[in-house]
């Protein structure tokens, strides 16, 4: 079948398609509610339908004959170990651990909050509470504690699961004080914490409320699987929000499965018993959907990673982890790359190690710049798949169907849209826009499978945030184009887009130009205040290691690459050498924030920042250049 087949079925006939997809998945009572609206009027897949998705990730497996197949590769470089779990082992360890929470009280419906390193651990725990038909909701490992509070006051857990301590490359970082801190601070209790012990750190229980991992899971019987209909939630992840408090984004159980399991092989080419290397982290959606349970919904490999793209020990950690476990196909940000880049320009380390079963590189979490592309594409020899998708959606909206057919790529474009998404560009007034031109980018109604259908405990907050803008239409918040071919470019957010004298111009744009120049790594432009013009773009840059130039030749030069490519219009006259930029942990430059300290405002330095000294030496940077605007 073609992509323009399955697309057209997808979006004529979504129910018909979706029903075939959810017929691939072992359900105990098969849905025939395909799609129905809930009682916020919000359209549900797969209501009525009964299962489980922790039977339907291993117990089903191990029933099919194939539990001595390898499920989990666990690669810690920050603390040199390796080992592995077949399914069988894994159905087991998570039944057990299912019992633990039992134990504790934890029933259907109920939250438990998982505060965890990159460990197998964690995915225990996450198909634990699944197999109970509760709640889980994943905190990044290392979250600060008022961070880690609201998200326990919004959840409030029954248990949260947490471990003596993460490792950050060669820095050790402690979790239970951290923990204990936000329990503190929090109005909710937790019942208990289940804290497994690591041998880098030794936690202090604290008596009546703490247990220790082991221990628990020595004195536990292990419990079975709870049936739950396809419209009950299996989790809820945090996502920032433009509030400041964070929205809880709920995932179902029924179109969650469906939507996973089909990508796999549609969008990522995956068979049963192939391996495939998501390099993210559980707390993000990308280790929920992509580490977790799509590779075991669709009886792969899956492999759980702690470590780093460099340092951990060098840059040539990610071809060495393809290489050693026969790795089909990888996927990371594209900063994972740039800073493979940054450090091994040449691609020396790559040399060392045969990636012949490496087919295909998938990159997402950002938009992917066309000198990461192309660097990518002629050091590996790989083809490298651009896609889109968010948080909200779990799986994703733009891509290239390589199960199915594999479109050319086309540098800047994440290709077409992904079966079951109706991508439309709407004006400021919410009309259509033809194609080539820029705008925001908005789903129209229904969404597909997998798509968050609400906010926790804050329905309002879903509608008003998503619904609200243009009825009918669910708003990305992304900004873009369709070309003639029906490529989708995404430019980013909505408000990177700048007004220059009257003229919407995409600072996305810029930084593909302003970072193919040879001498650049990284960068980030950002419009900032003018009185004549509105705002005018500045580019900040970060060079690659043991560049040495004259910092003026190299504005001049980047001046003129922006003007030639963009024109005179784009008024991009500056561009500043940065030490480095500002991140989160999963590796986005935090340009919102950026903008904030051009513009003069106050800002909140948030719980995912990287390196938050980065954001004062910023500033200092910027109010010297006296580009910081007075608000």
């Amino acid at each position: 079948m073609s992509w323009k087949a399955e697309y057209t079925a997808s979006i004529e006939h979504p129910e018909t398609f979706w029903a075939s997809k959810a017929a691939d998945l072992p359900w105990y009572k098969s849905p025939q509610q395909i799609l129905s609206k809930d009682e916020n009027g919000i359209d549900r897949w797969f209501a009525d339908g009964e299962m489980n998705t922790a039977y339907m990730a291993l117990d089903y497996h191990v029933e099919q004959g194939r539990g001595e197949q390898t499920a989990i590769i666990y690669d810690s470089p920050v603390t040199d170990s390796k080992c592995r779990y077949t399914y069988s082992e894994l159905r087991d360890l998570v039944a057990r651990f299912a019992g633990v929470l039992k134990q504790q009280g934890v029933d259907k419906g109920d939250r438990v909050v998982i505060y965890m390193p990159m460990v197998p651990e964690a995915l225990i725990a996450m198909l634990a509470v699944a197999r109970l038909g509760a709640i889980h909701s994943v905190v990044f490992g290392g979250f600060a504690p008022h961070e880690l509070a609201v998200r326990i006051d919004d959840a409030e857990p029954k248990v949260i699961v947490s471990a003596s301590c993460g490792i950050e490359i060669s820095k050790v970082i402690a979790y239970k004080p951290m923990l204990d801190e936000a329990i503190s601070l929090a109005a909710h209790k937790p019942d208990a914490c289940i804290i497994l012990q690591r041998p880098q750190v030794t936690a202090e229980l604290q008596p009546g409320r703490d247990l220790d991992w082991q221990e628990a899971m020595a004195s536990a019987e292990p419990a079975d699987c709870v049936p739950v209909k396809g419209s009950d939630p299996l989790y809820v992840l945090y996502t920032s929000g433009t509030t400041g408090k964070p929205k809880g984004v709920v995932r179902d159980n029924g179109g969650h499965a469906v939507a996973l399991k089909y990508s796999m092989k549609a969008i990522y080419n995956i068979e049963p018993g192939e391996v495939f290397w998501a390099a993210s982290d559980v707390g993000w959606v990308v280790g929920h959907s992509y580490i977790v349970y799509a590779p075991l919904l669709a009886g792969c490999t899956t492999i759980v990673y702690e470590g780093k793209p460099v340092r951990t020990p060098d840059a040539g950690a990610f071809w060495r982890v393809c290489a050693e476990y026969g790795v089909k196909a990888v996927f990371a940000a594209p900063t994972a790359f740039r800073a493979i880049k940054k450090e091994d320009p040449e691609a020396l380390e790559l040399a060392k190690y045969d990636l012949s079963r490496l087919e295909c590189i998938f990159m997402a979490g950002e938009r992917l710049d066309p000198p990461t592309y192309h660097w990518t594409v002629e050091k590996t020899g790989k083809p490298v798949i651009d896609h889109w998708w968010q948080t909200e959606t779990g799986w994703a909206i733009c891509g290239n169907l390589t199960g199915i057919e594999r479109k050319e790529t086309k540098p800047g474009s994440s290709t077409l849209p992904i079966p079951g998404y109706n991508i439309c560009i709407l004006d400021p007034a919410g009309v259509e826009l033809p194609t080539g031109e820029q705008g925001s980018i908005a789903l129209k109604l229904p969404l597909p499978p997998g798509c968050l259908p609400t906010v926790w405990g804050d329905f309002e907050r879903f509608r008003s945030g998503y619904l609200s803008e243009c009825p009918g239409y669910y708003i990305t918040g992304d900004g873009g184009y369709i070309d003639e071919e029906g490529y989708v470019f995404i430019m980013g957010r909505t408000d990177d887009v700048i007004n220059v004298a009257g003229h919407r111009l995409s600072t996305g744009e810029m930084e593909e130009i302003v970072a193919s120049h040879p001498a650049v790594a990284e960068c980030a432009v950002i419009g900032v205040g003018d009185a004549l013009k509105g705002q005018v773009p500045v580019g900040l840059v970060l060079l690659k290691n043991g560049v040495e130039l004259d910092e003026s030749s190299l504005e001049k030069e980047l001046v003129a690459m922006v003007r030639k490519e963009i024109g005179p219009i784009a008024c991009f006259n500056r561009a500043i050498v940065v030490q480095r930029l500002p991140k989160t942990r999963s590796g986005k430059i935090l340009r919102k924030i950026l903008r904030q300290i051009a513009d003069g405002k106050s800002y909140n330095v948030p719980s995912t920042i990287d390196d938050p000294a980065s954001l004062s030496e910023i500033e200092q940077i910027m109010d010297g250049q006296g580009l910081i605007t007075q608000s």
